[in-house]
Formats: C-alpha cells, structure tokens, sequence
C-alpha cells in the first residue's frame, strides 16, 4: 500500500465529526495526488472538518478520504496571503490570519468549523456571507487529474456548489480584500456578536436550511421545541436550530429528533445536513 494509507479498515467516523456520532469507515489519508488516484479506484466519500455532516450509526460502505497534512497551507498564508491555498486549511485559523494581515472578505465566516474544501463543496456561509464570494478559482482531482475552474463555473447557491461527480477539491484561490488589521476586527468583533446565541457544546452546525424569507431558528423557536430531546439528541436551548449531543447520542435519536420537529412545525423544513449511510 502507498502513502495513501488505510488509517483503520473499521474506524468509528464518531471520533471524526463535529457531532461525536456515526459509525465505521475505511478511512483513508491522502499525502499526494498519486495518493488520490489510489484512493479513488473504490467508491468514496470525502471528510473535511466532519461539521455539517451525521453518519449512520451502522457507518457507511464507501471508502472515506481526507487530505493530509500536506493541503494544509495555514502557515504558508503569511508567504502568499492571496496564493492558492490547500483544502485541508482550517477555515477558523484562516479568518484570524487574514484579520492579521488586513485582508477583508472573511469576517462572515467566522466561527463556521470546516475547512476550506469542505467549505467550498457546500458554500458555507451565515448572512454575513458565504465562502463562494471570495473564492475566485478551485482546483479538483477528478478521473484522475487536476483541473482548475472559476468558482462562477461551479455555480455556487446557498449551501450547495455544482461539483463535477467524484471531484474533490485540493486547492482555491482566494479574492481577498485590502484593508487594516483594525477594521477587520471590528467587522469580526460584529458577526461575533450578532451570532452569540448559538450553542457551545457538541453539535453539526445549523440542522435546517432557511425557507425563502424566514428563519429555521425561529419558526423552530415559535413551536415550543427549544430543549425537545430525543436520548440524548436535544433541539437547542440557545438556538432552535441547532441539535445537540448530551453525550452518547446515537444518529438514530437525531434523526428522530429531526422527525420529530419536522412534525410540530407548520411549514416543510429541508436538512442543511449532509447524510452518509441512511
């Protein structure tokens, strides 16, 4: 076997994602596009951060790939700041690096725990902005090549961008602004506080995406179901729309959850989630 070494051929994908539930995977880890070209013969799936994501507790069947150490460019962005940067970077410690060094662009991302792929893949955002706005090119591995495209091409859309099947993003260049360390700390300082409500403990991020108009927070809020638990899955006290783990939750008693709430609220709510082996 190459680089792209099995790191467990029966690993708990739990240990692995924001929420802290999901079952077994072949997990690989990817050093080198050889290594992806290796990793890729067998169907996939690609991990980032694990946010944004719940795994069935049986895991799932598909071989899951994460990008190694060596796509993560956190401290090369004091080389380039606006070079091309690997999609294994940490989206957190890149918002504080550009505050650092007065580039504009990422102060509406802050708090979001992804990494810069996986970001990518789903335009993450808040409504402060999304990661697609100041994205300006990717490069993908796909059929075993890399090609590079505009973000335009991939027609981003909120929390969705159009991938080609099988791609995987290795690398983005990002269109940042000119500014002062200062003023990006002030607009920082800003969505910090505007998103002091959500919760601190264990969970995927936001559950629901919003319906046009209206808020998932809210309408989860109106319905009475703040602290509604399911073992130990419960709907937020500080904010409707995010599920949390007490501890040991298991991906059946969020789904039920999930159920649950879509049951007692009076419009159609839609996962912001991404689902692996349900």
């Amino acid at each position: 076997m190459s680089q792209a070494e099995s790191v467990a051929s029966s690993m708990p994908l739990a240990s692995l994602t924001t929420l802290h539930v999901g079952g077994p995977a072949e997990v690989w880890l990817a050093a080198s596009s050889a290594d992806l070209a290796e990793a890729t013969a067998a169907p996939f799936l690609v991990l980032g951060a694990g946010s944004n994501l719940l795994v069935a507790d049986r895991g799932v069947d598909r071989r899951v790939i994460r990008l190694g150490p060596r796509y993560n460019d956190l401290d090369d962005f004091r080389v380039d700041p606006k070079g091309w940067l690997g999609a294994a970077t940490p989206l957190p410690g890149l918002v504080r690096r550009a505050q650092r060094f007065g580039l504009s662009g990422l102060e509406g991302l802050l708090g979001i725990p992804a990494v810069l792929g996986g970001a990518i893949a789903m335009n993450a955002g808040t409504r402060f902005g999304s990661i697609a706005e100041v994205v300006d090119e990717v490069e993908l591995f796909v059929d075993g090549e890399l090609v590079r495209v505009s973000m335009a091409d991939l027609r981003p859309g909120y929390r969705r961008t159009r991938l080609p099947a099988d791609a995987i993003i290795v690398r983005a260049r990002l269109r940042l602004g000119d500014s002062t360390p200062e003023r990006v700390a002030e607009a920082m300082q800003s969505v910090d506080t505007a998103r002091d409500g959500q919760p601190k403990i264990t969970s995927a991020g936001c559950a629901f995406k919003n319906p046009p108009g209206d808020s998932a927070g809210r309408i989860i809020d109106e319905a009475g179901l703040k602290g509604m638990r399911v073992g130990n899955a419960m709907v937020s006290h500080e904010h409707g729309n995010f599920i949390v783990n007490l501890g040991q939750a298991t991906a059946s008693d969020v789904m039920t959850l999930v159920a649950q709430i879509r049951e007692r609220v009076p419009v159609s709510l839609e996962l912001e989630w991404h689902l692996w082996g349900f």
